[in-house]
């Protein structure tokens, strides 16, 4: 690519804060800063003509936990850390919320169902069990009463097959992924904010207390602070970060006349989650049967994954519903240790936002607003 004087002398000026990411992390943070430092030269760069990774890919859940996840987490955690990390997923929705509004991400109060399958007993029984704790907790938290409840009643009226029970989280919604990422980068961009998209990094390095950034354009962006929000692909710019990819698995069904699925729902600890898009159902997940394969950078879909998808459809959602696969695509996860994404200082002037652990959407945004703080107090 041939570059021209103009372009080249506007990649050479040096600016204060270099955003690596432009997806809700990245955005996020750049709107934080501009906000508390408006005179603050900030630029936004990523490798994709759009971003690659989760946050223009993401089913478009607004969710903070089902209980067959959380209950999961309270064998593998102290309590205390699954109430803090429900506890930052909320917020974060809220936060995202209150920045955008409703309409401009297309939000839906529409509830959050998890389904467990006829025969699945061990999971319900841990669900069960740790109810009464939760609900507790959120009345704590936002002051709302029984958001967990029964809600096995509606099974039929929502035509499921081999589905014993179902239970609501009545403070989960849904968005509009696209929306929700336009009005993000739109506001950042009013602000000044430069985002540059198509640059491929190939190093990071400092240089004379001054961050160098290096292109696979053969541009070097020069930075006093550098915040690595590449979420998935963060190991590959900073390979002690030890963030691991995750593929994850999405398709569409043509429009279906009359739907009765309208809401989000989840099965299988999270793992399986399914939505209406209009009267359309998205449908993704799968990775952990799969677990080695869709441990991977690569955003290609795989006949196993897709045609465990189609089972699950035409078995358990909508059995017995003529339609067809109109769309079908993947996005990357970061994932690691734990579920607790990765906010730090790595060294003077340079930070990391990272590892969203498939929460993108609802901790992203106060993800953000961490980093900036972070930033603005190490200036």
């Amino acid at each position: 690519m041939n570059l021209s004087f103009w372009e080249k002398e506007m990649a050479a000026e040096v600016c204060d804060v270099l955003i690596t990411g432009v997806g809700i992390v990245g955005l996020s943070t750049a709107l934080e800063l501009k906000l508390a430092a408006p005179s603050l030269k900030i630029r936004l760069i990523d490798r994709g003509i759009l971003p690659s990774g989760g946050s223009t890919k993401n089913a478009g859940f607004a969710c903070f936990g089902s209980l067959s996840e959380l209950a999961d987490d309270f064998e593998t955690m102290p309590e205390n850390e699954v109430f803090r990390l429900v506890k930052k997923r909320f917020d974060g929705l809220q936060n995202l919320r209150k920045i955008l509004g409703d309409d401009a991400i297309e939000y839906s109060a529409c509830g959050g169902y998890e389904l467990f399958r006829t025969g699945n007993d061990n999971s319900l029984k841990r669900s069960l069990a740790i109810l009464p704790k939760m609900n507790e907790f959120m009345l704590e938290l936002c002051g709302v009463s029984a958001v967990y409840s029964d809600a096995s009643h509606q099974i039929d009226s929502f035509g499921f097959n081999e589905v014993g029970q179902l239970i609501l989280n009545k403070l989960e919604g849904s968005i509009h992924t696209g929306k929700m990422m336009n009005a993000l980068r739109c506001k950042v961009q009013e602000l000044g904010v430069d985002i540059l998209m198509g640059i491929g990094i190939t190093g990071i390095g400092l240089q004379n207390e001054m961050w160098e950034i290096a292109s696979s354009q053969n541009l070097k962006f020069r930075a006093k602070q550098v915040v690595i929000a590449t979420n998935a692909f963060a190991s590959q710019l900073i390979p002690e970060l030890k963030v691991v990819p995750g593929r994850a698995q999405v398709l569409v069904t043509s429009p279906i006349p009359d739907l009765k699925v309208k809401g989000t729902f989840h099965l299988d600890e999270g793992y399986f989650y399914f939505r209406n898009v209009g009267n359309r159902i998205l449908l993704g997940g799968g990775r952990h049967l799969f677990r080695q394969a869709e441990t991977t950078y690569e955003q290609e879909i795989t006949r196993e994954v897709q045609e465990t998808l189609e089972d699950l459809l035409q078995r358990v959602i909508i059995p017995e519903t003529n339609y067809s696969i109109d769309h079908r695509w993947a996005g990357t996860l970061g994932l690691g240790e734990n579920r607790f994404p990765i906010v730090k200082q790595l060294e003077p002037g340079l930070f990391a936002g990272v590892k969203m652990g498939g929460m993108g959407v609802a901790i992203g945004s106060l993800i953000g607003k961490e980093l900036s703080g972070m930033v603005l107090q190490n200036r």
